[in-house]
């Protein structure tokens, strides 16, 4: 068959490397250009040695009249404020979009301009008529609606975690909404590749701190997607901290069971919605699990438990927060988006230790 085109703009970013990766060995899809305005002529392997070999194009120049534009889906691994100027210039040629950043997460201007108010950006969208047209880009809850759409918004990564962690014991209603609490941990590549004094090496080896407290952009699309799934408003209690990793997102979930419920029921809840999903994995109490588990695949893995004390539902939600949270998911959506096998380029073990 034919393999898919796809164009990366934001290549030489963390995101647009982690594309590369996992695009070099899938048998059903094929990089046709790399774009980036910084780097421009040096070859992915000059910025990424360990892709020598494996990918040896170089970045262009999305103003180069040179620069390749056959392609059937262009990833936009790029800052909020890129995609959404620049992504309806594609999808006129016909071209599917899939954009890491928040500018395509909602689908109305009020709730964009709620999560713009948080990151700091501008409330104006620069192409406010396609949000309607958009699609959540979250495969386990959205795979039929990314299967007919021209426009993903990719899932931001600890929103991945913790809607995976929480849709379960929601869907079945086996815990308090009001009770909820998000206890997040992610490693220091969640801040991208850009350097900063903040994510200088002795700034945060050996430290960790929490950050946007009661005011972290992921919340909106986390409250949005599980109350989709309770059918009625859900309102959480979210902290994310940064810890001394290089990539891994942890998140601790904490809920009050509803009388009545105990571990078997929550065990069942989670095996039965997650049966049939191919990346996420669910784990009971005798399982201790760690973020390398989860190293460089595009896996979730959920464990289960009960303090049997307090009556709380534990849960422990693992992914890698540049493939699951971002470039594996982008892979698995555009493999929905082309009616591929949606595994297809992602299935691997995680790199331990």
């Amino acid at each position: 068959m034919e393999k898919v085109r796809v164009g990366i703009v934001g290549a030489g970013g963390y995101g647009g490397c982690g594309a590369v990766e996992i695009l070099v060995r899938h048998p059903y899809a094929e990089i046709a250009a790399l774009i980036d305005k910084q780097d421009v002529g040096k070859p992915i392997s000059e910025l990424y040695p360990h892709l020598k070999g494996f990918c040896d194009l170089p970045l262009i120049d999305p103003e180069d009249p040179n620069c390749p534009d056959d392609f059937q889906v262009v990833f936009f691994a790029t800052p909020d404020g890129v995609g959404q100027s620049l992504a309806p210039a594609w999808l006129k040629k016909g071209v599917k979009v899939i954009d890491y950043s928040g500018d395509f997460r909602f689908n109305d201007l009020d709730s964009y301009k709620g999560y713009a108010t948080r990151i700091g950006k501008p409330q104006e969208h620069a192409s406010p008529e396609l949000l309607s047209e958009s699609v959540y880009g979250l495969p386990e809850l959205h795979r039929k609606e990314i299967a007919h759409s021209k426009l993903v918004g990719n899932p931001g990564c600890f929103a991945v975690s913790c809607i995976l962690g929480l849709a379960p014991a929601l869907k079945a209603g086996i815990v308090s909404e009001e009770s909820i609490i998000c206890d997040a941990k992610t490693g220091v590549s969640g801040a991208g590749k850009t350097p900063s004094p903040m994510f200088h090496y002795p700034a945060r080896y050996d430290a960790m701190n929490a950050y946007k407290i009661s005011g972290h952009q992921h919340v909106y699309e986390i409250e949005r997607e599980l109350s989709l799934v309770r059918g009625n408003k859900i309102n959480i209690t979210f902290t994310p901290h940064v810890v001394p990793l290089c990539r891994g997102i942890l998140s601790t979930i904490y809920a009050d069971l509803d009388e009545g419920q105990d571990l078997n029921n929550a065990l069942e809840a989670y095996h039965s919605y997650y049966e049939n999903e191919p990346f996420v994995r669910v784990f009971g109490p005798e399982t201790a699990l760690t973020s390398t588990d989860v190293r460089g695949t595009n896996f979730c893995n959920l464990g289960v438990n009960v303090d049997q004390r307090t009556g709380k539902l534990i849960l422990v939600s693992l992914i890698d927060n540049l493939v699951k949270g971002q470039a594996g998911s982008a892979v698995q959506n555009m493999n929905i988006l082309f009616g591929l096998e949606e595994t297809a380029g992602l299935l691997r073990p995680g790199l331990y230790p």
